[in-house]
């Protein structure tokens, strides 16, 4: 009864569909139009592949705006969560240091002195007083009316500094002053001396030679007399007209007078650029105190707020609803337990405390959305009297109940507080290491010296280095702040290699890919099955239009028959 029915209902739709392409005159048949609607009848299979590909699409460009928002956030937290490895810590914020000036004695601290501070550098203060400016040696040849007019002077001189290279100048009849200028500046960097002409007056014109650092002096070489003839220098070989003394930079630190032959001076205290552009007079001084720059951990703090609450926002978007209640029509990853994971761990993050410190300590706290929101004066004030709170609150810390154990990169799991049992041979070499009595955890480097965790325990991605020369039990103390926690979540779901998002956007595409190959499959069989109609149609009409001239011939016998009776 079941296949009976089926059968009927079929040939019923397929007469129904039919009578609208036909006629009762057969020639008159929309044998196109037929075939097309028979052709559109199998690519809708490819439809529910067509809408699923949509929908993915959408999902992966709500990750991707995610996963760009999560890449923002974590540089945020990258800035404040501070490093254990020294080659990140360009990266780090509490390593910063800003140098500040303090004029004492009237001076202007500013016309006399600048201070540059390397990430890292050891907070301190210095008392700085400047005596003396390194400077150039400068002489001058005698006048001459043209630059560019040939001198006639033929022959060769040396030219250099005392403490450096000497260079040979050769000089032909045809050369102007200019042109001396030029061959000596093509030496410049060997012979440390450089030329230039300077115009006196409209008829006036000299050769000025000057050494390219300071603290130098100009030695020459005059066989010829080609620089006597210049007036550069006199009948005893001495410059005829010294514009400029060379003299060494002379500047205390501390009481403690040092010479050097520069005005920029790098090489006193570890980290620290000492620009000198002024003297100080007697009883005057600059006080120079190096500090973490609090400017930039203000901004650090900021920039971690405001990518936060860019999150935030585009995470309330797809948790919005319709009128009717169920989700937004563009909350495409409502109720997603990816982004929802993601979220729980941020906001487990922001609840961290030490020590009964939290973020309203420093000025932080929610508005009813969640959104970051901070008290300026509060941050100010934490900033001028105690920015170790902000570093405290943000950052990774780590303890070590010995000196002889350090911490050169770390993980994400390992327990806050875990003891790390080490013996060593007679030549200081770790021979074993367990945690709490428990072996396999860690290996030992090839150093002999580090300690490795072992991949997919609990302590992968630790390495500790011991430099102690006996057998010893150490405690390990750790925490990890608001900028550490959210750091370790991005990372975990935008990770190149294995990202929760990276995965799941990897998981969308390749099922858009399977069904990309479906309706490629689909439309190759519905144009195979359009061509074969096509020739089936054309074959039939073949055959209709040659029934149709055997019925013209029937019927012109019949009347030709007719005719004659």
């Amino acid at each position: 009864m079941t296949t009976t029915s089926s059968t009927s209902s079929t040939t019923t739709t397929s007469s129904t569909s039919a009578s609208s392409y036909a006629s009762s005159d057969v020639t008159s048949i929309d044998w196109d139009g037929l075939i097309e609607e028979l052709y559109e009848a199998k690519l809708a299979a490819a439809d529910t592949y067509e809408t699923k590909i949509s929908t993915n699409e959408s999902k992966i460009s709500a990750y991707n705006d995610a996963a760009d928002l999560l890449e923002t956030l974590q540089d945020a937290a990258d800035a404040l969560r501070a490093v254990t490895d020294s080659s990140a810590s360009d990266t780090d914020v509490f390593l910063e240091r800003e140098a500040y000036l303090t004029g004492v004695g009237g001076v202007t601290a500013s016309s006399v002195l600048t201070v540059s501070a390397e990430a890292g550098t050891d907070t301190g203060s210095y008392s700085i007083t400047i005596s003396q400016l390194a400077t150039a040696q400068k002489v001058a040849s005698g006048n001459y009316a043209s630059s560019s007019a040939a001198l006639s002077l033929s022959g060769t001189f040396s030219i250099g500094t005392e403490d450096g290279d000497s260079v040979s100048i050769d000089v032909t009849e045809d050369m102007s002053l200019s042109d001396i200028a030029s061959a000596i500046n093509e030496e410049s960097d060997t012979s440390g001396v450089k030329a230039t002409v300077l115009k006196v007056s409209d008829s006036s014109y000299e050769l000025i030679l000057t050494t390219v650092d300071t603290g130098q002096t100009i030695s020459v070489g005059d066989d010829d007399g080609i620089l006597q003839s210049l007036g550069i220098v006199d009948d005893d070989g001495g410059f005829a007209d010294e514009l400029q003394a060379s003299q060494q930079a002379i500047f205390t630190i501390d009481g403690v007078t040092i010479t050097r032959s520069s005005n920029e001076v790098d090489d006193v205290i570890d980290g620290l650029t000492f620009y000198l552009t002024g003297t100080t007079d007697d009883d005057q001084s600059v006080t120079v105190e190096i500090d973490q720059n609090l400017t930039d951990i203000k901004s650090a703090v900021v920039a971690f707020v405001d990518a936060y609450n860019a999150y935030r926002e585009w995470a309330l978007s797809e948790q919005e609803t319709s009128s009717s209640g169920g989700a937004s029509a563009d909350a495409v990853l409502f109720g997603d337990s990816t982004i929802r994971t993601i979220n729980q761990q941020i906001a487990s993050a922001l609840t961290f405390s030490l020590d009964d410190v939290s973020m309203s300590a420093i000025g932080l706290s929610f508005d009813e959305s969640n959104y970051l929101e901070y008290d300026e004066d509060t941050l100010n004030d934490v900033l001028n009297s105690d920015p170790d709170i902000i570093q405290q609150l943000f950052s990774y810390s780590f303890e070590s109940s010995s000196s002889d154990l350090g911490i050169l990169y770390r993980g994400t799991s390992a327990p806050s507080t875990f003891t790390l049992d080490i013996t060593v041979d007679d030549d200081g070499n770790i021979t074993g290491v367990t945690v709490d009595g428990e072996s396999g955890l860690f290996t030992v480097t090839s150093t002999g010296h580090g300690i490795k965790g072992v991949a997919g325990t609990a302590y992968e991605g630790y390495t500790f280095v011991f430099t102690g020369s006996t057998s010893q039990s150490v405690t390990v103390t750790q925490a990890a702040g608001i900028a550490e926690q959210i750091y370790n979540a991005t990372e975990a779901a935008i990770d190149d290699d294995d990202g929760s998002i990276t995965n799941v956007v990897a998981s969308l595409e390749e099922k858009n890919d399977e069904y990309q190959d479906q309706i490629d499959t689909i439309t190759d069989r519905a144009e195979t099955y359009k061509d074969n109609l096509t020739a089936r149609y054309a074959n039939i009409q073949a055959k209709i239009s040659e029934a149709q001239s055997v019925l013209s011939y029937l019927e012109a016998l019949l009347d030709a028959q007719n005719s004659d009776s």
